[in-house]
């Protein structure tokens, strides 16, 4: 499915928030109704909008969905700001991480979601939500709000200690019974920044809260997804993408 592009900035707590975002190419010419697509809100890791996630994003909506993804440090830096992936980009991105509230990602969330529900191109009731990184967190707390029906948290770090922002505990774990999502979680297992004592504490929480879910563990180090750098495992983040373009479309055929 061809998509079509584009950099929309809108106003979240006073700050103007740039999103990336894509969309299917409508159809010129039909004489019926456009068709309308399922909306998700796709989070990034800390170096925001790079290459790797301008293409998560554009591969999603290729395939029938809008696909918006923000900036998450629109508070402190200019829009268009890019993390590099080396060592000055990974304190630069974590340092963003640290002078942000739990409550101002929250909004940054919530102003998203309006966005594409009010999309022209987004049909009624289907939203859904997909983050890497600390992204899968804001996936993760995103799923909370209400109307999301569906979550992919790709090697989410933090849930199981509440380390997200400045705050010292976003309390995600403890909120669990809020989501009403269906949830797919993705982790590598040899993953320093979710090691198995840790998808441990997350994997027996969901049950507990009656999350539906899936957990799926697979070959791979932190960021396998990430089609740039010597970590990436293109078979299996292929694999992780199939599983989670199915689950979207199930939940929102």
């Amino acid at each position: 499915m061809q998509i079509i592009i584009k950099d929309i900035d809108i106003r979240v707590d006073d700050s103007v928030m740039r999103m990336y975002v894509a969309a299917p190419r409508p159809v010129e010419g039909k004489a019926s109704a456009p068709p309308k697509y399922p909306g998700i809100l796709l989070y990034s890791e800390i170096f925001q909008l790079t290459g790797p996630i301008r293409r998560s994003v554009e591969r999603l909506a290729g395939h029938g969905f809008v696909v918006a993804a923000p900036e998450i440090y629109h508070r402190i830096e200019r829009p268009g700001t890019v993390m590099p992936y080396d060592d000055c980009g990974r304190m630069w991105g974590n340092e963003g991480a640290r002078k942000t509230a739990v409550a101002e990602f929250d909004a940054d969330a919530r102003g998203t979601l309006d966005f594409l529900a009010a999309h022209p191109q987004v049909a009624s009731g289907k939203l859904g939500v997909m983050g890497f990184c600390i992204g899968g967190h804001l996936a993760w707390r995103a799923a909370l709000n209400q109307d999301v029906k569906a979550a992919v948290c790709c090697y989410p770090t933090g849930v199981h200690n509440g380390k997200l922002g400045r705050d010292a505990d976003a309390g995600t774990l403890a909120r669990l019974k809020e989501i009403k999502a269906e949830m797919l979680v993705v982790f590598g297992d040899n993953d320093p920044h979710v090691p198995s004592e840790c998808r441990k504490i997350l994997t027996e929480a969901l049950p507990r809260a009656d999350v539906k879910h899936t957990i799926r563990t697979v070959p791979g180090e932190h960021a396998f997804m990430r089609d740039e750098g010597n970590r990436f495992d293109p078979a299996t983040s292929d694999m992780v993408w199939a599983e989670a373009i199915a689950m979207f479309q199930r939940i929102f055929s």
